[in-house]
């Protein structure tokens, strides 16, 4: 059996990292999905990072508009239709659970010194 102080350490550093998920983050309606890369936010605990891709016409003219950041999990998989810029744009969100992780499709980008800040608490209980 762990000795409790061990205990303290793995619970603490499980919260610190579950709450500092950083997430990137745009507002609809983002024209495009490199706006959305330039504002990271830290989500607060139990949330989510969504990324949200929504589609309109008007005509011949299709449109795609753009929504991340964080967001409960009851907002994951939902999909829709909203309003904005003058056209309804049908849309799709999609979540995930790593540091930056709505960010890019081709992969996860991870930003070291959040993470190295989220473990710094459990590492001075550890030295102390």
């Amino acid at each position: 059996m762990m000795p409790r102080s061990e205990l303290l350490i793995v619970f603490l550093c499980g919260l610190t990292l579950a709450a500092c998920l950083n997430c990137y983050t745009c507002v609809f309606p983002a024209i495009s999905p490199l706006d959305c890369l330039k504002f990271p936010q830290e989500c607060a605990a139990g949330q989510r990072c969504l990324s949200s891709t929504a589609t309109g016409r008007h005509g011949p003219i299709k449109m795609t508009m753009y929504e991340k950041g964080c967001a409960i999990p009851s907002q994951c998989g939902v999909t829709g239709q909203k309003y904005g810029a003058g056209l309804y744009f049908n849309f799709t969100t999609v979540c995930c659970d790593t540091e930056l992780c709505n960010g890019d499709i081709s992969g996860t980008v991870v930003r070291w010194e959040s993470l190295a800040l989220c473990l710094l608490p459990a590492l001075i209980l550890q030295l102390a």
